[in-house]
């Protein structure tokens, strides 16, 4: 093995349609962006995730969605903040889960599926 660091992680995540994709990041309290330049592609930033968007024809919600785990400092919070947003998809109820983490699913309508978990000791 080398002594390579790996330093971050970006997840390419498929979507319809970038522009409707970008606004829904949007509304979820995420930095949306086009990218400048010929392709479909957008970025969708917050704290330090970075999510990439690309604008598939053939994707199928139903077939080729994807699944990101988020980890973050408060569930319980992001999950109020994600209901108030109104944003269509469905939205689970956080639970404590045996592996420490109190944790939620998030499914957009592109499919993507977001988990998200912070630590049960952060609740204490």
């Amino acid at each position: 093995m080398s002594d390579v660091s790996f330093t971050s992680v970006s997840p390419v995540v498929p979507v319809r349609d970038l522009d409707i994709a970008l606004d829904r990041y949007r509304r979820l309290g995420f930095t949306a962006k086009a990218y400048e330049g010929p392709d479909r592609y957008g970025f969708a930033d917050r704290g330090s995730v970075s999510l990439h968007l690309t604008e598939w024809d053939e994707h199928d919600p139903t077939r080729t969605g994807a699944v990101v785990y988020l980890y973050v400092s408060d569930a319980d919070a992001l999950h109020a903040e994600w209901r108030a947003s109104g944003v269509a998809g469905r939205l689970g109820e956080p639970e404590d889960t045996p592996y420490g983490l109190r944790e939620f699913t998030f499914v957009d309508a592109d499919g993507t599926a977001l988990r998200v978990g912070s630590p049960l000791a952060a609740r204490r």
